[in-house]
């Protein structure tokens, strides 16, 4: 990971500046996520912008494009391909019961889930995914959608500005929210479905 990152940061300008509106932009179409999260890619245009090879401003807004495009992607394979493909996964690795709870989550929680699985790398390449199964309100999804990415990428970018060549440990930092806000979810969702049970008896 550290060689490539190197690479991206010697990279001429407009190339740099692809790579950080696709890689946020494949994260939740691809699921590229997985692999390489996006964050990575906005922090190193923010090192960018602050050794002075590029605009700040022109690295915001490739962020923050790419992010909310991306989760569109997302969204609109859901809606069209989700169930098809999420049947397709063994059960021994996603259970049909974990399926119907996650989508009865999102339904409940509507555009707040997209806003929080924003913040971390997990949720950011499944939640559009499963707002779109769950056939949330595309006006619904994109407003909380432009507000999470607006607020995401800019962030990210920033750190990455002002980390300067210290970005290893804004990457650190940043990732480390991540898996606070992941663990937060987790609680909560364990939490509604403790909460139904007992309603349930």
């Amino acid at each position: 990971m550290s060689g490539l990152v190197e690479h991206i940061l010697r990279l001429p300008t407009w190339i740099a500046l692809l790579i950080v509106f696709a890689m946020p932009a494949l994260e939740a179409s691809i699921f590229l996520g997985f692999i390489f999260p996006g964050e990575i890619a906005c922090l190193l245009g923010g090192v960018l912008a602050f050794e002075s090879k590029v605009s700040l401003a022109l690295v915001i807004v490739a962020a923050v494009t790419g992010a909310v495009v991306g989760d569109s992607v997302g969204f609109a394979i859901g809606i069209r391909y989700g169930d098809a493909l999420l049947n397709k996964v063994p059960s021994r690795f996603l259970k049909p019961e974990h399926i119907v709870r996650t989508k009865e989550l999102i339904v409940r929680l509507g555009g707040r889930a997209v806003f929080v699985g924003r913040f971390a790398a997990a949720l950011r390449a499944l939640v559009p995914g499963f707002a779109g199964v769950s056939r949330m309100r595309y006006r619904t999804f994109f407003l909380w959608n432009f507000a999470g990415g607006t607020i995401w990428a800019t962030s990210v970018v920033l750190a990455g500005y002002l980390a300067g060549n210290a970005w290893h440990r804004a990457a650190s930092d940043i990732s480390l929210i991540g898996w606070c806000v992941l663990g937060l979810v987790v609680l909560m969702a364990v939490a509604w479905w403790v909460r139904r049970r007992r309603q349930s008896r």
